[in-house]
């Protein structure tokens, strides 16, 4: 746990948000909407808002092993035969940036999926520490349910109008490091883009592998989108896993910011770093479409 919580440490807050701006305005109240309470305030200057236009967009729900959970889709609207792109959250779930996130895959044309993968363990927007938010929910989800979930999203896209044989996942921090493990799980998935996911760390019952356990034998193609000022994932791990990578055939790249730190792409946070988070997600839809899934 300890790389872990050193990771997440490097999200907190670092700058206040205007005193004009109502924190209650941010509190999550559903699905992709408001955003954990660990987080706020929000950097509402920064935060890109993608509407819903031309769109099917909201909460569908899932059963899985008789559990109930909620996904944020997005889709455009009266259109079947779509690439699917899972979208994988950070610990503090599936807020309001996650969802706009899928709707911005939803206006390139895709069937956009984002799941509470922590419904089990519990609401990551009502914690107000992190620190607590990891030990009470984070901690305790194991990798193979967030393997299942990811599966069962990739069956109900396959019904719901989603080519699933065009079918790529990206995730962001906590949702980066899964992006690499559903890769090495499913070889279906045709790419992968993982952003500032954790590379290395401590192996326990519930967290049997990390990327750079599975980086010699990946077949799918991941793209790795990294902050070379990210205080929680030194370099000395990226150079391991690019070395890691080199021994295999998935032609995995790892594209590292120099000037970025953590959770650059999060335009909500203090963190936002503009030209690496929009040249990131021009890489990221190139990597799907030069793989793929498009």
């Amino acid at each position: 746990m300890k790389n872990l919580e050193l990771e997440i440490e490097s999200l907190a807050p670092k700058t206040p948000l205007s005193t004009a701006l109502d924190r209650r305005l941010f509190l999550q109240t559903a699905l992709g909407s408001g955003f954990a309470a660990a987080v706020l305030p929000v950097c509402a200057q920064t935060m890109i808002k993608t509407d819903t236009e031309g769109l099917e967009a909201g909460e569908v729900s899932l059963t899985v092993q008789g559990q109930q959970v909620p996904v944020y889709r997005a889709q455009p609207k009266g259109k079947t035969g779509l690439p699917v792109v899972l979208v994988v959250s950070e610990i503090f779930g599936v807020h309001e940036h996650i969802a706009d996130v899928a709707r911005r895959f939803a206006k390139q044309g895709y069937l956009a999926l984002a799941p509470e993968l922590f419904v089990r363990q519990g609401d990551p927007s009502k914690y107000s520490a992190i620190a607590e938010l990891m030990k009470e929910v984070v901690s305790r989800v194991p990798d193979e349910q967030v393997m299942g979930d990811l599966d069962a999203c990739v069956a109900w896209a396959g019904k719901n109008g989603g080519d699933t044989g065009r079918l790529g996942i990206t995730g962001f921090c906590w949702g980066g490091r899964i992006t690499w493990l559903y890769c090495a799980h499913n070889p279906k998935v045709k790419a992968g883009v993982a952003w500032y996911g954790r590379l290395v760390g401590d192996k326990t019952a519930l967290t049997l592998h990390h990327p750079i356990d599975i980086a010699a034998g990946l077949k799918v193609p991941v793209l790795g989108l990294y902050g070379g000022k990210d205080n929680g994932i030194p370099q000395e791990s990226v150079e391991r896993m690019k070395a890691a990578l080199a021994k295999g055939k998935s032609k995995s790249e790892i594209m590292v910011y120099p000037e970025a730190g953590h959770a650059f792409h999060a335009d909500y946070r203090p963190s936002y770093a503009e030209a690496a988070a929009k040249d990131g997600w021009r890489r990221c839809l190139a990597w799907f479409k030069g793989h793929g899934v498009a």
